[in-house]
C-alpha cells in the first residue's frame, strides 16, 4: 500500500507593497549642519517641502541643487519618513548664513470683480505701463540716485523720477489693452497693486490675469501705519481685510487720500490665457512653498528655512515653520532676512495673507557636499 504524499503547506505570500530604495549617502551630514537641528523640524509637512525643493529643481535646471534633484528622480516617496530620510541625507544648513531676526509677510493672487466699462463702483482704471516710463542708471537721475536702476521720464534732457501715485491718478488714463478696457473698484486694485497681480472677473464670466508690469519706482509706504497713526484703526486691527474694509466703506476722497499716503504704484499687462500664478522666476508659485525674497541679499531658485512666530495682528495663525523656495521678488521685500510667503489664490488665502506680520529667522539650505562652508 502506497503511503500518501505529505506535503508541507507554503507559508501565503504577501503581496509587496510599493518600496522606496533605502536612501545612502557616502558620509553622514555633521551633527550641526543637520536639517533635523532646525526649530520646527520635527512638527513640519515633509510634502511642503517636497514641493519647494521640485520648484528649484526647475528653476534652470536646478543650479548647483542639481544632484540632488538627481538623486530625487531616483526616489519614490509614499510616506513623510521618507520624505525627511532623504532631505536630512542631501541637504545641510548653510552655517555662515545670518540668523538675525526680520520680517514675514504674506500674499496671495486675489480674485476681482471687473467690468469693461466705467460707473460709479468701479471707477479705477486698470492702468499698462505708460509709454514715457523708462528704466536709467540712477546717476544719470536728476537729482542723482545711488540705486542702481530707477524708474524715470524725461523732462527735455533731464531725466526725472516719474510721478507719484496722486500724480498719477490726476493724470488722464491710458486704459486700453488690445483695444479692450478694464475698470476696478478703487480699494481692489489698491491690493492688488500690493500683491502684485490677480485675477480679474468679468460679467459675461471670463477670467484674465492681470500681471505686474512696472512700477513707478517710489518707495513702499504701508498704509497701515498711516491708519493707526492717524487713531482711524488700532495697530493690532489692521489686518488685509480689516483695512480694505475701511477703504470700502469710506470710498471716495477719504480712502483716496490714505491710499496716496503710499506713493508707489504698479502697472499691469492683461494676459487672458495665464490660468496659474508666476512668480519672478517665471515659474508657478505653489502655495506654501514658496517666497519672495530680495534680489540684492538672496538668489532666486534658493532653498530657505522659515521660523517665523510671533504674529503682531489679530487671529494670526501663530507660527510657521517650513522649507521653501525664493521664486519671486516685490518691491516692499527688502533686505536678507525678509520673506513674503506665497499662501494661495482666492478669498481664503487672502484672509490667511492679511494676517501675517510675523519675526523671522531663516536659513539657507544648500546641497550636501561632505564638507562644511568653511571647506571642513
Amino acid at each position: 500500500m502506497t503511503s500518501p504524499v505529505v506535503t508541507t503547506p507554503k507559508p501565503p505570500v504577501t503581496p509587496a507593497g510599493p518600496q522606496t530604495p533605502p536612501v545612502y549617502y557616502p558620509t553622514p551630514v555633521p551633527e550641526h549642519l543637520r536639517l533635523s537641528t532646525l526649530p520646527g523640524w520635527n512638527k513640519t509637512d515633509p510634502f511642503i517641502a517636497l514641493e519647494a525643493l521640485r520648484a528649484t529643481c526647475l528653476y534652470k535646471k536646478g543650479r548647483q541643487y542639481a544632484p540632488v534633484c538627481d538623486a530625487m528622480k531616483a526616489q519614490e516617496f509614499h510616506t513623510p519618513d521618507q520624505v525627511l530620510a532623504f532631505l536630512n541625507a542631501h541637504l545641510q544648513i548653510e552655517v555662515d548664513y545670518d540668523n538675525d531676526k526680520g520680517l514675514m509677510t504674506g500674499y496671495f493672487v486675489p480674485d476681482y470683480d471687473a467690468r469693461h466699462t466705467q460707473d460709479a463702483e468701479f471707477s479705477q482704471p486698470v492702468r499698462p505701463k505708460p509709454a514715457d516710463l523708462v528704466v536709467v542708471p540712477g546717476s544719470q537721475l536728476t537729482p542723482p540716485s545711488r540705486a542702481a536702476k530707477v524708474a524715470a521720464r524725461k523732462v527735455g534732457e533731464l531725466y526725472v523720477p516719474y510721478y507719484t501715485r496722486a500724480e498719477i491718478e490726476a493724470l488722464p488714463a491710458d486704459t486700453t489693452y488690445n483695444g479692450v478696457t478694464y475698470y476696478m473698484r478703487p480699494e481692489d486694485y489698491f491690493f492688488m497693486q500690493l500683491q502684485g497681480s490677480g485675477f480679474l472677473d468679468l460679467p459675461d464670466g471670463s477670467r484674465v490675469y492681470a500681471a505686474y508690469a512696472a512700477d513707478n519706482g517710489w518707495p513702499f509706504v504701508g498704509i497701515a501705519k498711516v491708519l493707526s497713526e492717524r487713531g482711524i484703526m488700532e495697530k493690532n486691527q489692521t489686518s488685509g481685510d480689516a483695512i480694505h474694509t475701511w477703504l470700502a466703506d469710506h470710498r471716495g476722497p477719504q480712502a483716496t487720500e490714505i491710499m496716496n499716503a503710499n506713493p508707489r504704484y504698479g502697472f499691469f499687462a492683461i494676459q487672458p490665457d495665464v490660468t496659474e500664478p508666476v512668480g519672478a522666476s517665471g515659474l508657478s508659485l505653489p502655495p506654501g512653498s514658496a517666497i519672495a525674497v530680495d534680489p540684492a541679499h538672496n538668489d532666486l531658485g534658493d532653498l530657505f528655512w522659515l521660523d517665523a512666530n510671533a504674529g503682531t495682528l489679530r487671529e494670526a495663525f501663530p507660527e510657521y515653520q517650513r522649507m521653501v523656495a525664493a521664486l519671486d521678488t516685490g518691491g516692499a521685500i527688502k533686505g536678507k532676512v525678509r520673506a513674503d510667503l506665497y499662501v494661495g489664490h482666492g478669498k481664503r488665502a487672502g484672509t490667511e495673507a492679511g494676517r501675517i506680520k510675523h519675526e523671522l529667522r531663516m536659513w539657507r539650505i544648500v546641497p550636501y557636499t561632505g564638507k562644511d562652508s568653511f571647506g571642513n
